[in-house]
């Protein structure tokens, strides 16, 4: 069932486990449920053991309670298959299953994807549990769809099934060992194979070309999985069940633009730093706290780029089946969101994308490894501000109601996010870390990618996430859809995408490119060329030389009316422009003599190269620079130093939505450019009136064209 046409308008509940309850109080917890306007709970997922407490003997019955409380209250439900958390009798009988994170080495019993999902043992018990548990709730009249496995892609399994597996990959791949050493470069350090037996583990590989080979197999692995599963569940539910999987993001072993195709909807889990996270303009340092431990980086746009991936697994609507409620993490990373941030967050969602909104979880757990992490319910399971402030939010969801159907954000830029060169970079970062390593910072491709983001988000512009296997095939239609495509890191890229991203330009786009465009084939090998490579008439701009930088170094605009300023960070390309005008300068003696930022007209649109990883006063100056000469204005759009920021989404019948947000605790005003209703009060709103925002507040607004 494709997201869209998910019942209800957006769904909106919560995670509930009614076997992890202190106490029998099913229906009091689907009473405060019903009363506050939640439509739907996932369920199921985390407990192998309550449906098969040993070894071949199920019990799957006991969910049926529950799933009919869900259907006398109108809610809902999602049921998880149980996958990723087996019980201490599987790994007791069937040791083998049991996933080794080095060679030789299983990982000991006691936290959670702790499997090898890829041996037919566990492949027999998972599914002999699957083909028991789905049929008996498959017509059940509260399931609306099959959640399959959890946050798949956790762990790079060194299992020898797995080695072995790997080595007839590279067979299937390169034919013979003569060719894998020619493509590999394997006659450095004497690591010419001389039969596929020579071929060593990964634990102590020092060779780019046999890590990224690796990563990629140990994506087809997770891919294959969920791929099985999906098939398996299809099968034994009726056609109107959507499928789908529960996605972190940032997983090591999954390509989060792949990993989707055999669902019928994406679900990722949405985690943010709440409290002055959220605050705008916001710090400049993205690892600023509060910020949960287990997130890349921190800050407002962190949040937008999470939805934008979300929606650029498929390509479409997505469901998110988690996100915050309270305090995040662990045990002493304790931020609930301030009053209004947790309305604010919804609406963000749904303006970037989700058709279902679900909270991880609807009560705080009691005992195990995640009792601090916070639901809509604490510790002592009363109703307070969390469940208040979420009853608010939806009660205004249903007076929207279908006004929300079949919303599209409305996006400017595309980003092109590349899962293989961020699984290089994290084997070669170029850019320096916390503490000096021959390999880099394993955040590399993050920080260069966050760096981009955040000056397009500071900018006011919608961005689309796109991969490269998403590119269209006709480059001139993807330069009329978006006018601005920022390639950030594209460390690994074979000769075809280069050229596709120089037809871009030539059929009329702005191509913005980064350090390490292309810099390497898609074997991970160095390229032998000046660089950019195939992209350099395209750019008019080569370099020789490059330079990590110890400290932040001055930039400045060529053209003072350019509004380009900042610093460059971490690394500068020394930019020797061609054909291109310099954009902007280093400030120091030496680096001086290079351009920082070249733009060079190509074909019927520009190619711009930025030589450095921006910090955020020189990103968001770029953006604005970019929404100046390639983007159409938009009078809704707000400077970069206000808390204020409009998202826009387009309904089916062409109506724009404006979501108004103030991330700030200083109230705010906006002045409306046009005609607009406010959607949930339905006040008329004439051009030049003004809209007033309280401290973390958020208006949903729809323009009037006639």
């Amino acid at each position: 069932m494709p997201a869209t046409d998910i019942p209800g308008g957006v769904l909106f509940g919560a995670a509930y486990y009614a076997e992890y309850q202190p106490y029998e109080r099913l229906h009091e917890d689907l009473d405060l449920m019903a009363k506050g306007g939640f439509t739907v709970i996932r369920v199921g997922e985390s407990v192998w053991s309550t449906w098969e407490p040993r070894d071949g003997e199920f019990n799957v019955d006991w969910l049926q309670p529950v799933l009919d409380a869900a259907h006398e209250h109108g809610l809902k439900a999602v049921i998880g298959t149980p996958t990723y958390a087996v019980p201490p009798w599987l790994r007791r009988r069937y040791p083998e299953t049991a996933a080794h994170l080095r060679t030789g080495q299983p990982m000991p019993y006691g936290a959670r994807q702790d499997i090898n999902h890829a041996h037919p043992a566990f492949r027999y018990l998972a599914e002999r549990l699957i083909r028991r548990m789905v049929p008996r709730y498959a017509g059940h009249p509260a399931v609306i769809g099959w959640q399959i496995d959890n946050e798949p892609g956790h762990n790079i399994l060194y299992n020898p099934d797995v080695f072995d597996g790997f080595r007839e990959y590279l067979r299937d791949r390169y034919g013979d060992v003569e060719e894998l050493n020619r493509r590999w470069g394997l006659t450095y350090w004497s690591h010419r194979l001389h039969d596929w037996a020579d071929l060593w583990t990964p634990d102590g590989n020092s060779t780019p070309p046999y890590d990224l080979a690796w990563r990629r197999y140990q994506a087809e692995l997770t891919h294959d999985y969920i791929a099985w599963q999906a098939r398996m569940v299809r099968e034994l539910v009726p056609a109107h069940h959507f499928i789908t999987t529960c996605l972190a993001l940032h997983q090591p072993t999954q390509d989060v633009a792949a990993i989707g195709e055999p669902l019928d909807v994406s679900t990722t889990n949405i985690y943010y730093g709440p409290q002055d996270g959220l605050t705008l303009p916001g710090d400049d340092d993205i690892h600023a706290e509060p910020r949960p431990s287990f997130l890349p980086w921190s800050g407002n746009a962190w949040l937008y780029l999470q939805l934008d991936i979300s929606r650029g697994t498929r390509q479409a609507p997505f469901l998110v089946a988690e996100t915050n409620a309270s305090s995040i993490g662990g045990t002493a990373e304790n931020y609930p969101p301030y009053r209004g941030q947790l309305r604010q967050v919804v609406w963000a969602l749904i303006a970037r994308g989700a058709r279902m909104v679900e909270y991880w979880h609807w009560h705080t757990q009691h005992y195990g490894a995640e009792m601090y992490w916070g639901g809509i319910l604490g510790h002592s399971l009363e109703p307070g501000r969390i469940y208040d402030e979420l009853s608010a939010v939806a009660g205004e969801l249903q007076r929207a109601g279908a006004a929300l159907d079949g919303l599209r954000p409305r996006s400017e830029v595309a980003v092109l996010v590349s899962a293989e060169s961020r699984w290089a970079m994290e084997f070669v970062g170029p850019l320096p870390g916390p503490t000096p390593a021959w390999m880099g910072d394993k955040q590399s491709y993050e920080r260069i990618l966050a760096a981009f983001y955040r000056g397009l988000f500071d900018a006011g512009l919608g961005v689309d996430v796109v991969a490269p296997a998403q590119l269209p095939e006709d480059p001139a239609g993807a330069a009329a859809r978006w006018p601005v495509l920022v390639v950030p890191g594209l460390y690994i890229a074979d000769d075809a995408l280069l050229d596709w991203l120089r037809r871009y330009a030539d059929a009329g786009g702005h191509l913005i490119l980064s350090p390490r465009t292309g810099y390497a084939t898609e074997e991970g090998v160095a390229r032998h060329v000046v660089m950019p490579g195939v992209l350099r008439a395209a750019a008019g701009v080569h370099y020789l030389e490059y330079t990590n930088l110890a400290r932040p170094i001055p930039v400045s605009a060529a053209d003072p009316d350019a509004g380009i300023g900042g610093a460059a960070t971490a690394w500068a390309d020394c930019l020797i422009p061609e054909t291109a005008a310099t954009l902007a300068r280093y400030e120091h003696p030496h680096l001086e003599e290079y351009a920082a930022v070249t733009t060079n007209r190509h074909g019927a649109g520009r190619v711009t190269y930025v030589g450095t990883v921006p910090d955020r006063a020189l990103s968001r100056g770029l953006a604005e620079w970019l929404a100046s000469t390639s983007i159409e204005p938009d009078p809704w759009r707000q400077p970069a130093h206000s808390p204020v920021r409009c998202t826009a989404a387009v309904t089916p019948d062409g109506s724009v939505l404006r979501l108004v947000h103030n991330w700030s605790w200083t109230p705010a005003e906006l002045t409306v450019p046009g005609a607009a209703e406010d959607l949930l009060s339905g006040a008329e709103l004439r051009s030049g009136d003004t809209v007033r925002l309280g401290r973390w507040d958020v208006r949903v607004l729809v323009e009037r064209t006639k």
